[in-house]
């Protein structure tokens, strides 16, 4: 019932640490946060674009729960047994209602306390997060559909030379670093953000390619798409995603070498 894109930030977080300390903390920070969004932003289209039919009755009975867990938070419970059992109720409702159930995971983690109860033991949001780390870790992300070796290496040529696997991968590569450097940029232009502290904008723009990583939930859309498509064929998908992030990675790593090398 939890979001589960933290395997593309791990990914990225990894390709920072081969540059050690000189990546500036806010850059990091960065990254973190825009992935977070990316991902959240990705739920709320497989919540509005890949829904067939409404449940009025579903819906009703899944705004109740938020309301409830609303009361719960303002009420100061940090019961974790009260938010799981609400949150059950809004995960069935949501899965009835006709909108994707990942939807329902991002909407009760708003409600879940943050905060540290008085006898000093974790919160209970943090308590969940290490709850169900195991589960996510080794289970469910395990199960993600991927490439099969077999695959990647059996006529691979016409299958990497297809359009829709050159498409995914120039989506990735191309898309994520031009749209999110370009979104910074004008952001910062506009007056609305700063440039992080200690960055210039040739490491922005090697966070941004960065960001054309992308496994947990592009796989997913793409099974979506594919599922409610009909299409028999979905390994090419697959690999463009795994093309455009290997692309993305190495773009990405190696302009922030040159760009902080050159600034030390």
């Amino acid at each position: 019932m939890g979001y589960s894109g933290g395997d593309d930030i791990a990914f990225a977080l990894g390709v920072l640490s081969l540059l050690g300390n000189r990546v500036p903390t806010s850059l990091k920070l960065f990254l973190m946060t825009l992935a977070i969004a990316d991902d959240l932003g990705a739920i709320v289209i497989i919540a509005l674009f890949y829904t067939s039919e409404l449940s009025t009755l579903s819906l009703s009975i899944a705004g109740a729960s938020l309301l409830m867990a609303f009361i719960l938070n303002r009420s100061g419970v940090l019961n974790l047994a009260a938010y799981s059992l609400v949150g059950l109720v809004l995960w069935t409702a949501v899965l009835k209602s006709g909108v994707h159930a990942t939807l329902a995971g991002v909407l009760m983690a708003f409600f879940i306390p943050l905060r540290t109860p008085e006898d000093g033991h974790e919160s209970p949001l943090r308590r969940m997060e290490h709850d169900l780390h195991p589960s996510v870790a080794y289970a469910i992300l395990l199960c993600l559909p991927s490439p099969t070796p077999a695959y990647l290496w059996q006529d691979s040529r016409p299958r990497v030379a297809g359009t829709g696997t050159l498409g995914i991968a120039a989506g990735l590569f191309f898309g994520k670093q031009f749209g999110v450097f370009g979104c910074a940029w004008l952001a910062i232009r506009m007056g609305l953000a700063q440039l992080p502290a200690g960055a210039r904008w040739l490491d922005l723009y090697g966070i941004a390619a960065l960001c054309g990583i992308g496994f947990t939930m592009s796989l997913f859309i793409s099974s979506l798409a594919f599922e409610q498509g009909g299409s028999s064929n979905t390994a090419n998908d697959k690999l463009g995603i795994l093309l455009g992030s290997v692309l993305s990675a190495g773009f990405g790593y190696t302009l922030l070498r040159y760009s902080l090398r050159r600034q030390n």
